[in-house]
């Protein structure tokens, strides 16, 4: 056992491929992060950036075929989770690492009352008696803010609002008081005055509980308040990581500075178009040899359509994948910060 300020999860070099028709498609391609107990990770990017796939390959969720992971370490509390049998990632898996996934539609089943999928998972992991089991699902459907639970507990999804089905699966992924949540994207397609609630409770549960998050979004600005570090992620790589403060105040990536500029500011001038990355993510099954980000990247050159950029090393806590690295994070300490 760690200890309590310690690692509780560490990957190391996590490789996951698919095999498509248009070749191998390299998902998540050498990805290396740590997470310490009690703290939130934010993993941000564009759709197609690796984001949940990293996090799907964390808890053995990725479906082979035609899914694999090829390489790298997934060590949990110690324990590497890629040489464990299915039956013993079960046990853990609900248990002891949870995850909240983007669409709770989909997520949930349609057929089934809340109550039977709450159920479930105490039954399966804490040993409930099914009126243990009932008892509790009611007070989690509390815990996440869902009025009257003992009158929508046995309620079907289609039931509840958006919102509502998202605090379902916030109650699902924490009836065990998991040591890890994983976030994917919980507050897609929810008004704004929802994500702030449904961000609001996880900050709060996690306080409550001690539990370590990892949120995955698109969204840099939602990150801002939740996480204590960020990893920014592209084309299956870590472009970016650093401390939250440092990232928003001195990106050292001209891609983590496309993403800051691109977050809406109140401030912003009536009838001035707002800022967006040029061009589209690459596919990933054909990869220039170069930076990934080169076509895109407004301050590119010729080294950078030629090859593979290093991983330069900032300080003790803040890396960016970048062949000009030093310079972008010397720009930014004279811009001052890009988001106050």
């Amino acid at each position: 056992m760690n200890e309590k300020n310690g690692t509780i999860l560490s990957v190391n070099d996590l490789k996951t491929y698919f095999q498509t028709e248009d070749g191998v498609v390299k998902a998540v391609d050498g990805i290396t992060f740590e997470l310490k107990r009690g703290e939130t990770l934010g993993i941000v990017g564009e759709s197609g950036s690796g984001k949940s796939v990293t996090n799907l390959s964390v808890m053995r969720l990725i479906p082979e075929p035609p899914g694999k992971i090829v390489n790298g370490d997934i060590i949990f509390d110690g324990v590497d989770v890629r040489k464990l049998s299915i039956e013993e990632v079960r046990k853990i898996r609900g248990k002891r690492m949870a995850m909240i996934f983007q669409d709770p539609m989909t997520s949930l089943n349609p057929y089934l009352k809340i109550s039977t999928q709450l159920m479930e998972v105490t039954q399966l992991h804490l040993g409930h008696s099914k009126q243990q089991a009932y008892e509790h699902a009611v007070e989690m459907l509390r815990t996440v803010g869902i009025p009257a639970p003992e009158n929508r507990i046995d309620n079907y999804p289609h039931e509840f609002s958006g919102g509502m089905r998202q605090r379902v699966m916030i109650a699902m992924a924490l009836s065990c008081q998991p040591e890890l949540l994983i976030a994917d994207e919980p507050t897609t397609a929810l008004d704004v005055t929802i994500q702030a609630q449904i961000l609001e409770l996880i900050k709060d549960l996690k306080k409550d509980l001690g539990t370590s998050v990892i949120l995955i979004t698109h969204d840099l600005g939602v990150v801002a308040g939740m996480t204590e570090n960020i990893i920014v992620m592209y084309a299956g790589k870590v472009f970016e990581s650093a401390p939250t403060k440092e990232l928003f105040a001195t990106p050292a990536n001209p891609y983590t500075k496309g993403l800051l500029k691109s977050v809406p500011d109140p401030a912003h001038e009536e009838g001035k178009p707002l800022y967006q990355i040029p061009g589209l993510p690459p596919d990933v099954a054909h990869l220039p040899p170069g930076c990934p980000f080169a076509e895109r990247c407004e301050r590119a050159e010729d080294i950078c359509e030629r090859e593979f950029p290093p991983f330069v090393q900032i300080n003790e806590n803040h890396h960016s994948l970048c062949h000009f690295a030093k310079e972008v994070y010397a720009e930014s300490i004279n811009q001052g910060s890009t988001i106050s």
